[in-house]
This record gives structure tokens, sequence and C-alpha cells, in this order.
């Protein structure tokens, strides 16, 4: 699995972008600069963002002012804290503290706190800064006053009413005086005009420049959008400040057109955006080159590669990105170059992700979007994990396929594909043959609705073929998206009987090996369903009643065995007791799990018996 978070490990050749925008801001050279990072979901703005972070501290000193940072996430206050107010504090006290540690501009950087504090405050009076301008308390306070009083002029005041103003009175009192100086005369206009004052004051005098990186602005309702956008605008402009805003343009341009509904005037949705962000840098779409690299970054990062080794490979990858205008590729043959020793499996992963790539880019519902790659990778993790726990042999390539098709191509068309799965006695899309062989040649196909979308043209190109393939088990594990009929509604009243036999009396189920053996196969592949379910409750593997109806559906239908055979070589093997051994021995599949035994860390007793029976056979 990969946690979709934002990295400073760039595994999208994204450096190069990163360290322009670093560079504006140094050349920049303490001149007031906003610069926009735009995209969509999901392309790697916050990443984008990091990146950018880590290049200007890698700056030396002498390369321009030293820089500090503060990192704001408005979608964090959404709903608990005004964004505005919560962009201002951080701002003031991250001065504070750094003006504190340098010993410069402490004075400054507090008297900017408290005039932030101010502004904060001002949100609690009956009309913002004016309220506090004209001494009036906090609005709640004097709704109650006022309340009370009307009750008290009407002739309606109780005892109580009384009480409650004497301590209402109390409280404005005590309240107003707090934050109305009287020596001071305060007014929104001077006290923004001081803040800004204050602020470039205190970056003078401490010799920095502030980088502010918002992030996920795009995902906030309108209100909280502007909110940010107000409290940017308070300080832009002012020297020793940069501002990385990362955001999808459209969204702020639709939060500000909700903030200015009613005016019908587009021209003042793009000044209002254009005023705010001075140099507006989009990250680059991804390419196949790039989706490939990154898919199989991916995979290196989930191997078992020592850190150091994976911080080599994706060194070399990003510096082969950045030589693939001159043609060089970054494919599974170039990931075998970064390392003398890939992992087999590593290597079988890094295929398929060359395999699935041109369909990841092309794709209209992935586009080459790196958190849509991830998730559907995570997802593919999930269903291979489920496959795994339900002893269901599924090829990872092929469900990854199936994947791609039910979250890309027409759903009816997926609905099809299932169903011919399903019905199938072999569980085998024969119907696909035809235009798997024109796909790979690159032949013309006619398709039929729902299967003539431009999807499918290029899904039949990817390898595997499946029309050869048993997609059962792929199905199965698939079943929250494409939910399987029920066992005992897919079986025969012959194969629903039998079923029913078995499992009421396991040890039984050998005498009824010539009416399992008349079954079609879909059916005997059900019973064993339901059999190895019921198999998954036993806690020790000796010779449980549930393992002769498993020996007998698997001699009844040979491929059945080998979901057996897998089936016993995934319990755990603390649960294996050396009466198992004789009971399996005379089966086809037998030396596969006796191999898997004698390797892992089951009891001695148990591996006595299977050297034991393996002498006996051979003398037999």
């Amino acid at each position: 699995m990969w946690p979709d978070n934002e990295t400073d490990r760039d595994f999208l050749n994204f450096t190069g972008v990163a360290d322009t925008v670093a560079e504006i801001i140094v050349q920049a050279d303490g001149r007031p600069i906003s610069i926009g990072v735009s995209g969509a979901w999901g392309v790697g703005k916050s990443s984008m963002i990091k990146l950018i972070r880590r290049s200007l501290e890698q700056r030396t000193p002498e390369e321009g002012s030293e820089f500090i940072f503060v990192e704001f996430n408005a979608w964090l206050y959404q709903g608990y804290d005004d964004a505005r107010a919560s962009l201002l504090e951080q701002i003031a006290t991250r001065l504070a503290k750094e003006a504190e540690e340098r010993k410069k501009g402490v004075e400054k950087a507090k008297d900017l706190l408290k005039r932030v504090d101010w502004l904060r405050a001002a949100k609690l009076t009956a009309s913002s800064g004016l309220a506090l301008a004209l001494g009036l308390p906090p609005g709640g306070l004097v709704a109650e006053a006022v309340s009370l009083g009307r009750a008290a002029l009407s002739g309606r005041a109780t005892e109580e009413d009384v009480d409650r103003m004497e301590e209402t009175a109390g409280k404005i009192g005590t309240t107003a005086s707090k934050l109305i100086k009287p020596r001071r005369a305060l007014s929104p206009p001077k006290e923004i005009h001081a803040l800004r004052q204050s602020f470039e004051d205190a970056l003078k005098e401490m010799e920095v420049q502030l980088v502010v990186l918002i992030d996920d602005l795009d995902r906030c309702l309108p209100p909280t959008t502007i909110s940010t956008l107000e409290a940017i605008r308070l300080f832009l402009f002012l020297d020793n400040t940069a501002f990385v805003i990362a955001a999808d343009d459209t969204m702020i341009k639709h939060a500000v057109r909700e903030h200015f509904a009613g005016l019908g005037d587009e021209k003042l949705v793009i000044s209002y955006f254009d005023k705010l962000i001075q140099i507006p840098i989009r990250v680059p779409p991804l390419g196949t080159q790039e989706v490939r690299a990154y898919m199989m970054l991916l995979f290196v990062e989930n191997s078992g590669l020592r850190k150091e080794e994976k911080e080599e490979i994706r060194r070399k990858v990003c510096a082969q990105l950045q030589q693939t205008w001159r043609g060089r590729r970054v494919d599974r043959a170039f990931m075998q170059t970064t390392h003398p020793n890939l992992p087999a499996d590593l290597i079988a992963r890094l295929d398929s992700a060359e395999r699935l790539a041109p369909l990841m880019t092309s794709a209209s519902q992935i586009a080459g979007n790196p958190r849509l790659i991830k998730r559907f990778l995570n997802a593919l993790f999930i269903r291979m994990a489920v496959a795994r726990a339900h002893s269901v042999a599924v090829d990872e390539t092929v469900l990854a396929k199936l994947m791609l098709f039910e979250r890309c191509g027409p759903q009816d068309a997926y609905a099809q594909l299932t169903k011919a799965v399903i019905e199938s006695d072999e569980g085998k899309p024969r119907f696909l043959a035809d235009w798997e062989d024109k796909a790979q040649t690159r032949r013309e196909i006619q398709l039929d609705k729902p299967w003539n979308d431009a999807f499918i043209h290029e899904w039949l190109t990817v390898p595997p073929r499946l029309a050869d393939l048993d997609l059962r088990g792929a199905m199965y594990v698939s079943r929250e998206h494409a939910p399987l009929i029920t066992p005992e509604d897919r079986l025969s009243s012959e194969g629903a009987e039998l079923l029913t036999a078995i499992l009421d009396n396991p040890d039984m189920a050998a005498e009824l090996h010539e009416r399992l053996v008349r079954l079609p196969r879909a059916e005997t592949v059900i019973i064993m369903d339901r059999v190895l379910e019921r198999a998954r409750q036993e806690q020790e593997w000796g010779t449980p009643p549930i393992l002769d109806a498993a020996l007998a559906v698997s001699v009844a239908d040979p491929s059945q065995g080998t979901r057996l055979a897998a089936f016993l070589r995934d319990r755990p093997h603390g649960q294996i007791t050396a009466s198992v051994v004789p009971k399996i021995s005379d089966q086809s599949w037998t030396a596969g799990v006796y191999d898997e035994w004698r390797r892992g860390d089951v009891a001695t007793s148990v591996k006595r018996a299977i050297t034991q029976q393996e002498k006996q056979s051979r003398v037999s």
C-alpha cells in the first residue's frame, strides 16, 4: 500500500520546475512576489510545494536573504476557525518565535502579533472592526443586554432577569476594558495600515524573507477560499515576502464568481485572480514516460530493497527522465540497470507497470493523474490480498487489466464480460479472442455497442490476452463492483443437494463421487468455494472431516486439486500435525505441499512424517 501524502522526494520529475520557482523567488531579491502553482486535483501540487521549499532551504545565505517558511492549509481550518484570522495569526506567531530566537526585531514582531490579536478580537463584535472603533463590546453581550432591557421596559422582567442584567453589565465593562485601550484611537483602516507596517519592519530588522506556502485552497468552500485570499491580500506587495499558492485556478475562479454573485462580469473574476497571482505556473501533465516511471518507482518503494538502494534508483530514474526529450526511456530494461540484483517479484511488477502505463496515461478517467494511479495500485494490492486470503489463484497482471476495464470502460460492456465469465464452464471469455488477435496485430476491429469505445480498442492491445484464461478467480475477488450471483442461485438442484450433503456430513463425501463427477465444472468450483470457506474455521490440520470433503471434490474435479494444495500451503504452520501427511499422500499435488511444509517452521514430527511417507512411496 502507498499512503496518499505529499512528499519532498521527487517521483514525478518535478524538481526542475520546483528549482525554477525557487530561483524566481531568489532573483526577486526581497521584492514582493506571488506565484500560483495550478493544476487539477491529484496532479502533485502539494508535492510541488514541498519540493519548492526544499529547493529554497538548500540555497546558501550568500544567494539572497535567509528564508523562513510558513505552511498553511486552509482546508484544515474550514468549519473550525476563520481562515483569514488563522493565517494572520500563524504568520505573526512564526515571526515572533523567529525574532526571539534571532534576538532581532523582537518588538516589531510582538507589535505585529498584538495587532493580529486586535483584528481577531474584532470578529467578536457586532460590526467587526467598526464596533471596536466605536467602543462597543462583543456582539453576543450587546444582544443579551438589549434583550433584557426590552423586557424591563415592557414590564415583563422577572427578578431573575434583573440579576442577569447586573451580571451582563459587569461582563460588558470587563470585556470592553480588555479589548479597548482608551489611550489609543483605533479604527480598522489605521490598524490594517499599522499591521502591514509592523510586518514589513519586523522582516527588515530580522533580515529575512518570509515565504508563505498555501496548499489545498481548491478543496475549500468558496467563503473559506475568499477569506484566505483576503488575508493574503493584506500582506501582498510588501518587501521581503513571497507567497506560493497551490490550487486549481478553475476552482479559485469559481469561488470568486460565487463571492461576486449577481455582478455577471467575468472580467472581474479574471481581474481579481490576476491581481493576486503575479506568476502563474502549471504543474506539468504526465506523459507515458513519466507515468511508467512513477508506477515503477512506487513498486520500488514497496519492495524489500534497502532505503539507500531505493533512493539511488530514484535519483537515476529522475536523471533519465530529464533526458527523455533525447529519446531516452524509462522502462523495465533501464530499471534493471539501476541496481545489480533486483528481486524477481519486483521485476514482474515493473513489467506490469510497463504494460499498464500507456492506458493509465490515455484513459480519460485516470489521465496520468498520480493520485488516481496510486489509488488504483492500492485497490489492486487489496484485491490481491483478498485473493490470497481466500486461496484464489489470481495473476496480478490479469487482475490489473480487468480492474482497468472496470474503472474506465463502459459499464454495460463490463457487465457483459462478467456475465460471459460466470456462464462459461471454464470461466473463459472466448468472445474476446478475435478482437484480441486483431488488436495486437493493429488490424481494424468493428465493435458494436456497448463495446465501440476508444478505451476498449486500446485495452485489447494490453497483454495478457484474456480470451483463453479462466477469469473466475479474478471476478470473485472483484465482486464488490461486479457482484456475483450467490452460489446457491447458480447451482442446479442436483448441485445444491450435493453441497448440502457434503457440508452436513463431510466425512461421507467420498461416497458421493459418482454424482460429483457428473456435475459441470462451474458447479464443482462453487462447491469447493463453500468447502474451503468452512475449512478456514479449522484451527488444527490433522484429519478434520472437512478435509475429506475437500479431497472428494478434488478427486471428482482434478482442477480443484491445485486450489486445495494452495489452501493447505497457506495454513499457519503451527496448525499442521503429522496425521495430515499420509492423508494427502496419494494426491498428484502433494509434493508441492510437502516442500512448503519442509521449508517452513512446521513441527519436527510433521517433517519426519513427510520423510517417512516419501520413503514408503519410493519403495512402493
